[in-house]
């Protein structure tokens, strides 16, 4: 039996998505009420983080370590990856020691590499083109205050990014329609694009885009690994920044997304995030809950093995 990866929401059907995020919702819940489950006893995450990482780490470690697992977490500086070993051999080894692989990475096509190298499920958790698991927690998120997102209209505001080109993933996969926009030069990935079709409009005016949305996000203008153009970027995006008042432009109902860390003053005014409309805190916390219903999903449960 072949391991099931993670690396795309594509990698899911629409009814395993909508699934994890129920069980999300679950696990969320018996966390709060103090309840001890521990389907992953015994078994073990690698975490491989080429990328800084605050959110990805803790989410991964602590649902890890609170599903009754272990998760070790690998630097390119403290391993053979940073000098050189092939990607390839790499998984081979890893993926007999581990029970499943999370990397957090520049180049997508690592992950592609490992994962067709690895005898257990490879997840995502941020690659220059897709970041997948943050997806489910922003879909874990509305539906906790919103209910379905299915038929809703969804505002992207800023950079054609990884966190863009996920969301035209999820535009597809959880049936909702999604507006973008974003500075000429910056487009997400012009292949989802064409794949997404009518699903997804690519429009300049920030306006424009979130003008009744149910749902609005944006993300740094300057990525990890893009520090040098920071500067410029700043004066491209500047017409960019979500602030309540363009928010205002949305539904009543509209619910304001980052999926952090934040440049306030930058892509959102200083002030945004403490907005009742603006879930983010949530939406981080909620990294944690999905997670666990991946790991869940994807990792064989020790008493598999009883």
């Amino acid at each position: 039996m072949s391991a099931r990866h993670f690396l795309s929401l594509m990698d899911c059907t629409p009814e395993e998505l909508n699934a994890l995020i129920r069980r999300g919702i679950e696990l969320k819940e018996l966390r709060q009420r103090g309840v001890l489950f521990e389907p992953l006893k015994n078994r073990v995450l690698g975490m491989i983080f080429e990328k800084a990482s605050t959110r990805t780490r803790l989410s991964f470690e602590a649902g890890m370590i609170q599903l009754g697992g272990q998760a070790i977490f690998l630097s390119p500086r403290d391993t053979q990856l940073g000098r050189g070993e092939p990607i390839g051999d790499s998984a081979i080894v890893m993926s007999s020691m581990l029970d499943a692989v999370m990397i957090r990475t520049f180049a997508h096509s690592t992950l592609i590499e490992f994962a067709a190298h690895s005898r257990v499920p490879v997840i995502n958790g941020l690659s220059d083109d897709l970041h997948p698991c943050q997806l489910l927690a922003d879909m874990q998120t509305y539906h906790e205050r919103r209910g379905s997102i299915a038929g809703k209209t969804v505002a992207w505001v800023g950079d054609g990014n990884n966190m863009c080109n996920s969301y035209i993933e999820a535009a597809m996969q959880f049936d909702f329609q999604l507006r973008i926009a974003c500075p000429e030069g910056y487009e997400p990935d012009a292949e989802l694009l064409a794949r997404a079709g009518d699903r997804v409009t690519l429009v300049r005016d920030p306006q424009e885009a979130v003008a009744g949305a149910h749902l609005v996000s944006t993300d740094v203008w300057a990525s990890m690994g893009q520090e040098e153009e920071a500067e410029a970027r700043l004066t491209r995006f500047r017409p960019y920044q979500v602030d309540c008042s363009l928010l205002d432009r949305a539904a009543p109902e509209v619910v304001f997304m980052h999926c952090l860390p934040a440049h306030r003053g930058e892509e959102v005014s200083c002030d945004l995030l403490d907005d009742p409309r603006s879930i983010a805190w949530d939406q981080a916390e909620n990294r944690l809950h999905v997670q666990k219903a991946l790991l869940e999903f994807l990792v064989e449960p020790a008493y598999h093995h009883a």
